[in-house]
């Protein structure tokens, strides 16, 4: 696919998945793949490296031969730990975000926050469903480490309140509202499973 500039990529699996009864969540089968091989597969084709951020079983995840890296702090601070840990690691101007638990997210939407964000200019593109915006669907400039830097010290955690302090875009996908059906419950992981 064409790129504009050189993308890093973040897998966030991160997370405690206490609705999942705590499983990580990223190694759950779904389909009879790890959850997390779907987030791979859609991302590979529009990122130059990609990084999986991961706070536990980091010998499972780096089987996927991405290099795994892990929050700079020991709380489970949530996604914007993730992300940056991620802006840390990352070699290029642009990351783009994605959770490890949406399995039908297709590479073509992140194409799309890649692009959009390009060509509004705007520091960070968000996913956003004609409802609300899904903020681990993300392509932020990777400039902006400082300021996250600062936000995570101040003990912020929401990711809407620190997009605000920016320049920020939605990105519409209200016509695929679908691609954000993510995981969270073993009820979930059943019903969809059935789905597909």
């Amino acid at each position: 696919m064409n790129k504009q500039s050189s993308i890093s990529g973040v897998i966030l699996a991160g997370g405690l998945a206490r609705r999942m009864n705590r499983q990580d969540k990223g190694l759950v089968t779904f389909n009879k793949q790890a959850m997390i091989t779907y987030a791979i597969q859609a991302i590979v084709p529009v990122v130059d490296e990609l990084f999986i951020n991961a706070n536990r079983n980091i010998d499972h995840y780096q089987q996927f031969n991405y290099p795994v890296i892990t929050d700079k702090r020991d709380d489970f601070a949530g996604p914007l730990a993730g992300v940056y840990a991620a802006l840390n690691a990352c070699h290029h101007d642009v990351l783009l975000v994605t959770p490890c638990d949406s399995p039908f997210m297709p590479t073509a939407a992140l194409q799309t926050l890649i692009d959009e964000r390009e060509r509004n200019a705007a520091d960070i593109a968000v996913a956003f469903d004609g409802e609300r915006i899904h903020p681990v669907f993300m392509a932020i400039n990777t400039t902006l480490k400082n300021s996250l830097q600062d936000y995570l010290a101040q003990g912020e955690r929401k990711i809407d309140r620190w997009f605000e302090q920016h320049n920020w875009i939605k990105v519409d996908f209200s016509a695929n509202p679908e691609f954000f059906s993510n995981i969270n419950t073993l009820a979930q992981l059943a019903d969809l499973a059935i789905k597909e």
